[in-house]
């Protein structure tokens, strides 16, 4: 069930992170956060009131609210660097928060067997391979890798955060949207910052009611994402099932070369070759 729940983590993220980057081409990067992750609190809202997912409240509940405030920031970042730079560079750079829930495992005495130690280096080799990254350029390069790092330290935190923010499906239901509530005040705090320094929270013309579907579907498959992950790190070890969530760049890059035509290159064939072939040796260990 882990490798199932995570694997399902890395298709829905691969799309949140396809669609978010095409939106912020067009619209601030802010506002695409704070809608898209409106619309996820609205629909968590309904879901924890037919559910009763208040009688789960308690002190957990702060593990959501700070992976609420992580999250706004990494979104943020990583949009902004794809708004910036190609998918294929950007998403397999990400990747890197893998480091942190992995490295929290370790500490708490996980020790993945020798196979599985090699399926986790095979699986982020190809992912990082997948994206095909060009890491040579100026300064808008070089801050695009920047926004990407801070990016994958917020990912990896709200990982790390949101396996502990719950004890049952009840309960995620209701940390879920309690971080999806922190997410939209944080990021409406920062919106309304913005705009205070002459920045736009519109694009020219006004809101594009067109998007709304797209933005919808980036927050609830972000949101949904996050609690696949969170059932997968319940079901098996965190080390694994971070690794595998982690194999999201590559659904990025495949939507982007059948979407967009970016080309595949052949270090990129080869990278999602690697990473299937990790997420084998992880499975099966």
């Amino acid at each position: 069930m882990t490798a199932v729940f995570a694997l399902t983590t890395s298709l829905l993220w691969g799309l949140a992170d396809f669609g978010g980057g095409l939106l912020t081409r067009r619209t601030p990067a802010l506002t695409v956060v704070v809608v898209s992750q409106a619309v996820a609190a609205a629909v968590l809202g309904a879901i924890v009131l037919a559910t009763g997912g208040w009688s789960e409240a308690g002190p957990r509940l702060w593990f959501a609210i700070a992976a609420g405030l992580a999250g706004p920031v990494a979104l943020l970042s990583f949009y902004k660097a794809l708004a910036l730079g190609p998918m294929g560079v950007v998403s397999p750079l990400a990747t890197l928060s893998v480091a942190v829930p992995v490295g929290v495992g370790l500490v708490l005495g996980e020790r993945p067997g020798a196979l599985q130690v090699a399926g986790i280096a095979v699986a982020v080799t190809g992912v990082v391979l997948a994206g095909g990254p060009q890491l040579r350029g100026g300064a808008a390069v070089q801050r695009t890798i920047l926004l990407t790092l801070v990016a994958a330290l917020g990912f990896g935190a709200v990982f790390a955060l949101i396996t502990e923010a719950s004890t049952n499906v009840t309960g995620l239901f209701l940390a879920l949207f309690v971080q999806r509530l922190t997410n939209v005040a944080v990021g409406g705090a920062a919106l309304a910052a913005s705009v205070r320094r002459g920045g736009a929270a519109l694009p020219e013309g006004g809101f594009p009611w067109a998007t709304l579907p797209a933005l919808a579907f980036v927050g609830l498959a972000d949101v949904a994402a996050n609690g696949t992950y969170a059932m997968a790190a319940r079901y098996g070890p965190v080390t694994v099932a971070a690794v595998l969530a982690s194999l999201y760049p590559v659904v990025t890059a495949l939507a982007a070369r059948g979407l967009l035509r970016e080309r595949l290159r052949a270090v990129q064939a080869a990278g999602a070759g690697l990473a299937l072939l990790g997420t084998l040796l992880l499975a099966t260990g």
